[in-house]
């Protein structure tokens, strides 16, 4: 339609929990106006590369200075190690599971409204489309700002709302972090740990070193559930952009 070709896209992310309980957003497509069409056939000839940047000298490093020894210290205690996922502790928590089920339920909330929302818009275009033979410019004007101004304040709805259940489900997290902190604390202490490391980041361990699953029969103990806040907007609150990484094909 001409008026797609008229007006840039206007995309709304409204985000879909992702499986990880800990990083609950990943873009979803659009719900309002379809992505830009890539062009049909690519050009017949590339545009010829820009030439390179011409070497900048490097930068001379200064000499190391030669200080003075310090007074000896007294040395750090024997090293007693363990490790643990932190992933792992979050998949396996009851209340993160109750956090992530909550929050998706209400990301597909938002989603079928969205739909709703994004029906209409085009409804309403649609009519512009069949009555612009019968309006004068300034009618057509007159309407077509207004479906621009709808569009735009819908978008911002919706990307408030949504940022609104991120935040929710930010806030119930951090009540479980600070748990966890806690309980790693307290597994460490009873085993004589005075170092605990991400078994992500550790090569290789054996199992003795491993307190995953201490932790998450302790979290799932003491914290068996959260209460996730009610998914509120509120005056200046911060909105973060939208990854439109998913947006290609939001149209089909």
């Amino acid at each position: 339609m001409a008026f797609f070709t008229r007006f840039s896209p206007v995309l709304v992310a409204v985000v879909a929990l992702s499986a990880a309980p800990a990083a609950f957003a990943q873009s979803s497509p659009g719900y309002f106006m379809p992505p830009s069409q890539a062009p049909a056939h690519a050009p017949a000839h590339a545009p010829a590369p820009a030439p390179a940047p011409a070497p900048q000298a490097q930068a001379q490093v200064p000499a190391i200075p030669q200080l003075p020894a310090l007074p000896k210290g007294a040395p750090p205690p024997v090293a007693v190690i363990g490790v643990l996922s932190v992933p792992e502790v979050m998949q396996k928590s009851t209340a993160a599971q109750g956090v992530q089920a909550v929050i998706r339920q209400r990301q597909e909330a938002l989603a079928k409204e969205a739909q709703t929302a994004r029906a209409k818009i085009q409804a309403e275009q649609a009519q512009i489309e069949a009555d612009r033979s019968t309006l004068t410019d300034a009618q057509l004007e007159t309407k077509e700002q207004a479906l621009r101004d709808e569009v735009a304040a819908t978008q911002t709805s919706f990307q408030e709302r949504n940022q609104a259940i991120q935040n929710s489900g930010q806030a119930a997290l951090g009540i479980i972090e600070s748990e966890l902190i806690a309980i790693i604390r307290q597994e460490a202490e009873a085993r004589g740990m005075n170092l605990v490391l991400h078994r992500e980041q550790v090569a290789l361990n054996v199992d003795a070193f491993d307190i995953t699953n201490a932790v998450v029969a302790q979290i799932n103990k003491l914290l068996p559930s959260v209460p996730v806040p009610p998914s509120v907007v509120t005056p200046g609150m911060a909105v973060n952009p939208p990854d439109q990484s998913g947006d290609q094909g939001a149209g089909q």
